[in-house]
């Protein structure tokens, strides 16, 4: 059996809005399969030879020689909040160790049923203390990217595509922590793949206990389990309807548990002790997990032996050559506007930069950081001195920041942009917008405000705007026709912006774009689209609290019914406007049952498909065009 996405087992779970833990492991399985036709029959063969050193190594636990494995943490983040700290990485790193050695404290939570098979795997975990050149490090790197959030396509584990290229994996276990989106929060590679993007990724919010940690996912667990599948172990219901993980102390369960369910929980004819939900390879909440068990213990430490045998001799946690890290000299700064500047300094031959900036009048500091000698920053507030500071960020260690140096921006001038938009500064020149449809304007200048309004009706009272490809901190504001402000979107960056205003009364509505601070940009457009709907819009996005979708600008509410299924099931969704979608049902070897199209109309649509060719199991549905896609999961039980 091997590592599948699997999300909510019965619809109801959906429509409570539980979070639930989705691990991308599978999907990035199925594509390195896809990409090596041969990896599929090399895992075949890893896991028969596997098998049969489990059986010829019948050793004792306490026998084992514990194996302490280097780690390095490859922090790769678009904004501060993602530049997680040094103390929520070593929290990770603790649990890690707790949890692999049964010292964690929730360990009593244990039923009694399996203490018995609860196990000290006899695995350490340590930041890497020497670099692969010999040099002394922290074990962890951080870089800077554009990218605002990565995905389980392992962009984020090469410089060349906005993430951070990985250390040798032989010698130390790689964990980038990133922002993820899609509703993941974390993956892994199964032994067996390729060297370059061996390792594990996770979510800044899912990891470690403090800092970014959100529950229910804040006990580091999320790290717990991806190391798990790192080590060859896979999801104890196999992936499958009363699946094997091929381990023989797991009892057999149906399918992942989410939440954190009450003990005993029976599936499957496990009619003596129930599911093992609290086990670290299903899918519950981090306060409900607290084992591994003694089969999965010795797979692990097979897979070590067999696999992954250059951790035992790794030096990554010895002591390495320290360096001088020298403070930075030459403060410069150039191409000054009204809002931007691009500062500089000397080279010190540190791996990377720290700088701070603030207006002179205030005590607060703007932090970003910089892989080479130069940075641009945006967002700047005209006719204002700023002061700034920079330090190098060497292998082992930081030095001191620099003394401060002073620019000051200029004047703000009207902007050379044409814009068919304008004239629209002010509420009552507003230009009238269509819904559910894509406008492309320009702020212009620094002092320029833009204005559109739109009216709703009886049918579609409810109202969503939402911002994208913003070139700068763009903010967002709903206003009503008497200039009362109804919402407002304020994201820092160029994060995407969205106002949602449900039961809206029958009216006009008026939409104000404005740039934080003075930002514009003369040569790049903005996005913008107003939609309005007869059913309420949701709050929730993709990443943080819908584990089912992609995209849904227009998407709402995806039903699937009944679930479990017998002969048939419905689908029902709303769609603003009338379009195709492609339609798909795939079994959980990711093997395409069922593949259409849907002619959509503006409004409620049902859908049936017929399950009269399927066997029981579990399926996923996905409904997709070239820019948004959702899914759900049901069961055919017959």
């Amino acid at each position: 059996m091997i590592c599948m996405v699997t999300f909510f087992s019965v619809i109801t779970f959906a429509q409570n809005l539980v979070p639930v833990r989705k691990c991308g492991t599978m999907n990035v399985l199925e594509r390195l399969k896809t990409e090596d036709p041969a990896l599929e029959v090399k895992m075949e063969k890893m896991e028969r030879e596997l098998q049969k050193y489990l059986t010829s190594n019948q050793i004792s636990r306490d026998a084992q020689a514990v194996v302490t494995i280097p780690v390095v943490v490859h922090v790769v983040y678009n904004t501060s909040t993602q530049n997680i700290s040094d103390a929520q990485i070593q929290s990770q790193i603790k649990i890690l160790n707790d949890d692999f050695r049964r010292l964690n404290a929730d360990k009593v939570n244990t039923p009694s049923a399996f203490s018995s098979v609860a196990a000290d795997c006899q695995i350490n975990f340590c930041l890497a203390s020497k670099d692969p050149s010999g040099n002394a490090t922290t074990g962890i790197t951080r870089t800077s990217t554009s990218t605002t959030s990565f995905y389980d396509d392992d962009k984020v584990k090469s410089s060349s595509t906005g993430g951070k290229t990985g250390w040798s994996s032989s010698s130390y276990l790689n964990i980038w922590v990133c922002n993820l989106g899609g509703g993941l929060l974390g993956y892994a590679q199964f032994p067996g793949g390729s060297s370059s993007t061996d390792g594990v990724v996770i979510g800044h919010k899912y990891f470690g206990n403090t800092g970014t940690a959100t529950a229910p996912f804040n006990k580091g667990r999320t790290t717990t389990h991806e190391v798990g599948h790192w080590l060859n172990l896979y999801h104890i219901w196999g992936d499958a309807y009363c699946g094997n993980d091929n381990v023989s102390d797991t009892p057999t369960q149906q399918a992942d548990n989410y939440g954190c369910p009450s003990y005993p929980h029976k599936t499957c004819g496990n009619t003596s002790s129930g599911d093992m939900f609290m086990n670290y390879m299903d899918y519950t909440d981090d306060a409900c997990m607290n084992m591994f068990s003694t089969g999965q213990s010795s797979r692990m430490n097979a897979a070590i032996n067999n696999y992954r045998s250059g951790l035992l001799t790794s030096t990554g946690c010895g002591t390495g050559t320290t360096t001088t890290c020298n403070v930075p000299s030459g403060l410069t700064s150039s191409s000054i506007t009204s809002s931007s500047a691009t500062l500089a300094w000397s080279s010190t031959g540190a791996v990377s930069y720290s700088i701070q900036y603030r207006k002179t009048s205030t005590t607060t500091w703007t932090s970003t950081t910089s892989t080479s000698t130069s940075k641009s920053i945006s967002g700047l507030s005209a006719s204002t001195q700023y002061e700034f500071q920079v330090k190098s960020v060497c292998t082992s260690s930081s030095s001191a920041f620099s003394s401060s140096a002073y620019f000051t921006t200029t004047a703000a001038t009207s902007g050379s942009c044409s814009d068919v938009y304008e004239p629209n500064e002010s509420l009552s020149a507003a230009k009238s917008i269509s819904t559910s449809t894509s406008y492309y304007p320009y702020i212009c200048s620094a002092t320029d405000v833009d204005w559109f309004k739109f009216s709703n009706t009886s049918t579609y009272k409810n109202i969503k705007v939402t911002l994208s490809y913003l070139p700068y901190d763009y903010d967002l504001y709903l206003y009503n026709s008497s200039g009362t402000l109804l919402k407002k979107s304020e994201n820092g960056g160029t994060t995407s912006e969205k106002v949602i205003y449900n039961y809206a009364p029958v009216g006009t509505y008026y939409i104000k774009v404005v740039g934080y601070n003075g930002a514009y940009s003369t040569s790049t457009k903005y996005k913008m689209i107003a939609y309005r709907s007869s059913s309420a819009y949701s709050s929730r996005t993709a990443e943080d609290s819908n584990p089912f979708d992609n995209n849904l600008e227009n998407f709402s509410d995806l039903k699937v019914y009944p679930n479990p299924a017998n002969e048939k099931i419905t689908t029902n969704f709303f769609f603003e406007q009338e379009t195709q979608l492609h339609a798909k049902i795939m079994d959980v070897t990711g093997r395409e049952v069922i593949n259409t199209t849907i002619n959509t109309i503006q409004g409620d649509n049902y859908v049936e498909f017929s399950l009269f060719n399927l066997v029981n199991g579990v399926y996923s549905i996905h409904l997709f065009n070239k820019d948004e896609k959702v899914t759900r999961k049901f069961v055919v039980i017959k």
